[in-house]
């Protein structure tokens, strides 16, 4: 279990005091996340706020316009509902933004906070392969989520002092922990002896590390190895961050990544996508 109901308090407070610092300028910067601006990250946040606290709080639910026969559907939706809420949050100053993002998060945090994290969850994981997924597993692909959006504004305006906020182990290390999740559905095509390792190692501070094994049953991560892997990536904090959620390729982290023993079975996780896309 990944725990991070107790992080989604401090995210927010980091992006609170980011927002406030932002230029006029700042809001209209472009970003890795596409056509996006700073500001439009910024109205997708408050998206997620209230669509959160209008399902749990308030049991309100708006069922899907069309039918979804699959992950692709499911993409297309999804969207096509972020598009629609961004460009009608063009009309919202960037200090409304703020105030409603500070109020609606708080409420947020309160309601992950309440959660279950045993209980199945009303969403599953689809990106990790699961039809069904657990509280605690759904909550922190939402914490991956607000991670990375605002990362993505920090990467846009510029890393200085004040800014530099959650790139560290402790809002970090679950971001990866996370991702990584997806990497046995990554790998469920790939063919190997059980016991064959895949050694990951992400770079921030220091090495954060992990093991993917193939069992007789399909692909686990692990924090431990039984034996010396057969292969080893070894990523950058920043370039994990932005290949995982889409914002490189996979061809262009290639260039950037360390791969050592079978190469071909360690670039396999150049492949995982651990958002909706």
């Amino acid at each position: 279990m990944i725990h991070t109901a107790h992080l989604f308090a401090e995210l927010d407070k980091h992006l609170i005091s980011l927002l406030k610092s932002l230029t006029p300028e700042d809001w209209e910067k472009p970003t890795v996340a596409g056509v996006w601006k700073v500001r439009d990250i910024a109205a997708h946040l408050l998206d997620g706020n209230i669509r959160v606290i209008s399902m749990y709080r308030d049991g309100h639910f708006t069922a899907p316009d069309r039918e979804i026969n699959g992950y692709d559907d499911l993409v297309a939706y999804l969207n096509e509902l972020n598009a629609e809420w961004v460009k009608a949050c063009r009309r919202v100053s960037p200090a409304l933004l703020t105030e409603l993002l500070e109020s609606t998060g708080t409420q947020y945090s309160g309601i992950i906070q309440q959660q279950d994290l045993d209980a199945d969850s009303i969403f599953s994981v689809a990106w990790a392969g699961e039809a069904v997924s657990k509280n605690w597993f759904h909550i922190a692909r939402e914490y991956t989520e607000k991670w990375h959006h605002q990362q993505q504004i920090r990467d846009a305006v510029g890393t200085t002092a004040s800014r530099e906020g959650i790139m560290t182990p402790r809002l970090f290390r679950p971001l990866i922990e996370t991702f990584l999740r997806g990497l046995p559905h990554t790998y469920r095509h790939t063919r190997a002896p059980a016991g064959t390792t895949v050694h990951i190692s992400v770079m921030l501070h220091e090495p954060l590390e992990w093991y993917l094994v193939k069992t007789s049953t399909g692909w686990m991560i692990e924090e431990t190895a039984a034996k010396a892997p057969e292969a080893s990536v070894t990523l950058d904090a920043d370039l994990a961050w932005k290949l995982f959620t889409k914002a490189i390729r996979p061809d262009e982290a290639l260039a950037k990544a360390y791969l050592t023993g079978d190469k071909e079975l360690a670039g396999i996780t150049l492949n995982l996508i651990a958002v909706m896309a």
